[in-house]
This record gives structure tokens, sequence and C-alpha cells, in this order.
């Protein structure tokens, strides 16, 4: 886990969330998230990891406190309270020997028609991660570990921050990312065949977004397909390995987090009831 004192670096203005670098003691650099996306985001690679995913190494942290903090961000500078201490964040592991090569596309990628891939589409819908963009995935070449080994590639879903909330962008924001409320009543299982699942997520977006961001509701419109036709005998190897996580360990996910005690609860009974519903195909 993240320790020690830390020291800004650099602000980092890609994406649309505000982000910034630091360094530990140790030299070990991390990425700071701030806003909405930090707690869900954390939640989120847990429960990717425990069913064999990668996923980014995240952690939250309430209040980080950072050594020569700028006077001013570009973005974010509300989370920053004086001293150099920031409210509310994630903090991503900057891995030594991992460097990011690319991004891969859902439509087009080298695991296209696995039963991998297709529960990786089911665990999106599982976790109403709806910003299925391809610019959220990442692959990685990492060191290897023995010398003479060939490097290893690794695709990810780098950007979960857009979960456990609504099926889509909508407005209010919060409502799309780490709402309770919003997660309980949002529908998981859209259709079912005999042959093929459709899930409500990803969705198309609000009415006010297709007002005021037509573009912006097209495309995401398109991602749509992500969540449906997906063959039913993968969705029960998923929901197999689902259904071996206790209540317990699906709350640990979210205690990572640092939800409050009764949302934890919530979550979990959200989530539990998914699982059952796709582990008892």
């Amino acid at each position: 886990m993240p320790h020690g004192q830390f020291t800004f670096v650099e602000e980092d203005l890609d994406g649309t969330n505000p982000k910034f670098v630091v360094r530990d003691a140790d030299g070990v650099k991390w990425k700071v998230k701030m806003g909405l996306e930090a707690r869900p985001e954390t939640a989120a690679s847990r429960l990717l990891w425990s069913v064999g995913y990668f996923a980014n190494e995240d952690y939250f942290v309430a209040d980080l406190k950072v050594d020569n903090m700028p006077d001013h961000l570009h973005r974010g500078q509300s989370y920053v309270s004086l001293g150099g201490i920031v409210h509310d964040v994630r903090l991503k592991r900057d891995i030594k020997g991992e460097k990011k090569v690319g991004q891969w596309a859902w439509e087009e990628n080298p695991f296209s028609g696995t039963r991998e891939l297709n529960g990786l589409r089911v665990m999106m819908a599982l976790m109403n991660s709806w910003d299925l963009k391809d610019e959220n995935n990442a692959i990685y070449d990492r060191k290897p570990e023995a010398e003479g080994s060939r490097a290893e590639r690794i695709y990810m879903v780098s950007d979960l921050g857009a979960s456990f909330g609504a099926p889509s962008l909508t407005f209010p924001l919060g409502h799309s990312k780490g709402d309770l409320d919003t997660y309980r009543g949002s529908k998981f299982i859209d259709q079912a065949t005999p042959q093929y699942f459709d899930f409500a997520t990803p969705a198309g977006t609000s009415l006010v977004v297709q007002v005021f961001k037509p573009k912006d509701a097209h495309m995401r419109r398109r991602l749509e397909w992500i969540g449906k036709d997906i063959p039913r005998e993968d969705v029960r190897w998923i929901g197999r390995l689902l259904a071996q996580l206790t209540p317990e360990q699906i709350g640990d996910a979210f205690r990572a987090a640092d939800y409050p005690f009764d949302k934890i609860n919530g979550f979990v009974a959200v989530i539990v009831s998914r699982i059952e519903a796709i582990d008892s195909l």
C-alpha cells in the first residue's frame, strides 16, 4: 500500500479526470486521480482481479499529504487543502519494468470470440462499467523477472472509474459513478434466450446528453453491442468463477475504497444477487 512521504512530480492533463504524479520515499511513482471515480475504480479493479483479469494496482487514500504541491493545479484544485493535503484520491502504482505500448479495441483484438473476452464483457455489465471507449483499454509490455525470458504483453481495461452507478452517461454525473441507489435500481439482464444473453450495460445516454452532447451520445450508442449477444455458456463460465467469492471478499473490494459500512452492504447485496442470476443458469 502507499506509505510514507509523497512529493509532487508533475500534473497529468490527459483524459477527463484531474490527475497528477507523485513519488514516494522509496522512489515509487504513483498516479493520483481526483474526483468521483476514485472510490468506484478502486473497488472495480479488485473485482476484476479476483476472477483472474489483469487490473491496475489501485489504492484509495482519504487524505494524501503531498510535498511541493504547486500553488495552483490546472484541474482539481478544489480537492486540495492548505498544506498540500488532497482529499479522496485513487493512487495507481507505476510498476517498474512495465511500459504502456498502445491500446486495444473491443471489436478487434487477439481474444475476439473467446470465453475470456466474453467474460470480461459480462464483468463490465455486472459492475455497470459503461465508459467502454477503446482509449480506456491499455496494452502493456512488462519485463520478465527471469533473465532470458520474453517480455509479457498484458491487455487490460485501464479505466474503471465509471462503475457502480447508472448503466450509461447521465446527469447529474454523480449518479453515473459509485452511486448505490442508482446502481441498485438499474437493470442487469436485458434479455435472455437459450443461446445468448443481452445485458443492460453499456446503455444509451440520457436525454439530457442526447440534447446537449449529440456526438457523445452517438458514439456511446455504438458501444451498446459490447453487452449484447454473449453466449450463454460463457456467461455461465464467468458466473461460476464469481460464485466462488464470498460476500466478505466482495465487501473487501468496497472496504478498500473506504465506502461507509451501510453502502458496502448495499453494494455487496446487489453484486451477490447479480452473480446468483448468472450462476443459476
